[in-house]
């Protein structure tokens, strides 16, 4: 009774021991959770970033729309300062001409003026004759003075004559000083109809002089603000590689810590399968070492008939010492699964990011390391290669083509499209263009009228050529 007492504490002390070996401190996971939160801020980050570069794209194009209509309005004020310079040309000439016609006119006005002065000084002296004959009797006088009929009618002709001659004489007068107050009012007014006119296209074309200097400045701030906006997009792409770089280097770090999480249970469990056969080994000696003083105990009894027989307890640790001996030595321990490569579906859905308003659609680009550097893809060639920068091979760089890409995945609905996936659209053939979903009905890919660029699945030409082939990796 006392061997079996001796027994249980011998093995209740063992197993705690045991426990205490075995008792690795267990690997804690927060180190994991961190770098995921860490990838995940990151990655908050970088769609801030493409955000903003989204929008300072957005602010140079319409800069740049802004800059061609300026351009174009440029050309129709250059268009108004010729036109308008052509006119201010023909009315120089023309007010050149009014003045040669002022000149001439000016002649004119001096022979009137001299034909005036000899007219008034024959009427002069037709008056100062009037008033020395008495002013009121001459015609008269000249008619009674005849000597005969014939006298007579000789006579009235002559007055009749001169009568004539004095109206003529007047009335030419007036007719030439009529003429005279028309031509100086016409030729003055043609000649200040010119004069405003010069003023008011000379004031019209500092007005459109003005208009181009404020559009070339205009034009310049445009300028400087697109660079501006450029400058922006390459710090912000700058800032983007940076944090896809830490992204990188956290995916390796989670990678270095799920090896050496499996390299420590697997540590635990070899410790544990240590410290078990340590544990049988010693329960084998102890139960080998009670087996023998049994036996010692049964031959005493023999040679000694008083002594009682073996109690039902010293005889079951005997049997149960007899099975352990039978017992097999454990196997050893398997070794550690593998590690799988870390799958990163939003490094492909961001990955070419920076390839946006960076890059062209070049067919048959993209397979060769020059292409990636300098941004020359083709749809599927970008699509591999994103696919890359998160771990996933989709095929080689020199055999991908969007018929190779669609026996790598399983086909979903459409209605189930989530960001990573691939989706396919009939261009020039069926499938014939493909590119990397990014959630909010837009997907990424490398197009021929932009080159790497994100496009709206609903709306425009892509919403009429998607037909629904998804496939998730």
């Amino acid at each position: 009774m006392k061997l079996k007492k001796k027994l249980i504490v011998l093995n209740t002390t063992i197993l705690l021991g045991l426990g205490t070996f075995v008792s690795i401190p267990s690997v804690n996971a927060e180190s994991i959770n961190d770098l995921e939160k860490q990838q995940h801020t990151i990655q908050g980050e970088r769609t801030g970033i493409q955000s903003e570069i989204d929008t300072a794209v957005a602010k140079i194009s319409k800069l740049q729309d802004e800059q061609v209509q300026l351009t174009a309005q440029i050309k129709r004020i250059d268009q108004a300062i010729k036109d308008n310079q052509a006119k201010i040309t023909e009315t120089k000439s023309d007010i050149e001409e009014t003045n040669q016609e002022i000149t001439q006119l000016d002649k004119d006005i001096a022979e009137l003026k001299e034909r005036i002065q000899k007219r008034n000084e024959i009427l002069k002296e037709r008056a100062i004759a009037f008033q020395k004959s008495g002013g009121d009797v001459n015609y008269l006088e000249v008619l009674l003075g005849s000597s005969n009929f014939g006298d007579l009618l000789s006579r009235v002709g002559a007055v009749a004559t001169m009568v004539d001659a004095d109206r003529t004489i007047l009335e030419e007068h007036e007719a030439d000083k009529k003429e005279l107050e028309e031509k100086q009012a016409a030729v003055e007014k043609k000649l200040a109809d010119l004069t405003n006119m010069k003023t008011e296209l000379e004031g019209m074309l500092a007005q459109i002089n003005d208009q181009k200097d404020q559009s070339i400045e205009l034009s310049k701030n445009l300028a400087a603000k697109e660079t501006a906006a450029a400058a922006i997009i390459s710090d912000l792409k700058e800032k983007d590689a940076d944090l896809a770089a830490q992204v990188t280097s956290i995916q390796q770090d989670m990678v270095k810590e799920k090896v050496r999480i499996a390299e420590a249970e697997a540590a635990k469990q070899r410790a544990a399968e240590k410290a078990e056969a340590k544990h049988i080994a010693a329960q084998e000696q102890k139960q080998t070492a009670a087996s023998t003083k049994t036996t010692v105990s049964v031959k005493t009894e023999k040679a000694e008939p008083t002594n009682k027989s073996s109690s039902p307890t010293e005889k079951a640790v005997s049997k149960k010492s007899s099975t352990t001996e039978k017992t097999e030595a454990p196997s050893a321990a398997p070794a550690p699964a593998p590690v799988a490569p870390v799958r990163n579906l939003s490094a492909a859905v961001t990955a070419g990011n920076k390839y946006i308003g960076n890059s062209v659609y070049v067919f048959g680009g993209g397979r060769t390391q020059s292409d990636i550097n300098n941004g020359r893809f083709d749809c599927s060639a970008f699509v591999r290669w994103a696919y890359s920068q998160a771990g996933i091979n989709v095929g080689s760089m020199g055999a991908i083509s969007t018929d190779t890409l669609k026996g790598y995945g399983t086909k979903i609905s459409a209605s189930q499209m989530q960001p990573g996936d691939m989706v396919f659209f009939n261009t020039y053939k069926t499938d014939g263009h493909v590119g990397i979903y990014v959630g909010g009905g837009k997907f990424i890919g490398s197009q021929s009228s932009t080159g790497v660029a994100i496009a709206s699945m609903t709306s425009g030409y892509w919403k009429g050529v998607f037909t629904g082939h998804v496939r998730r990796l």
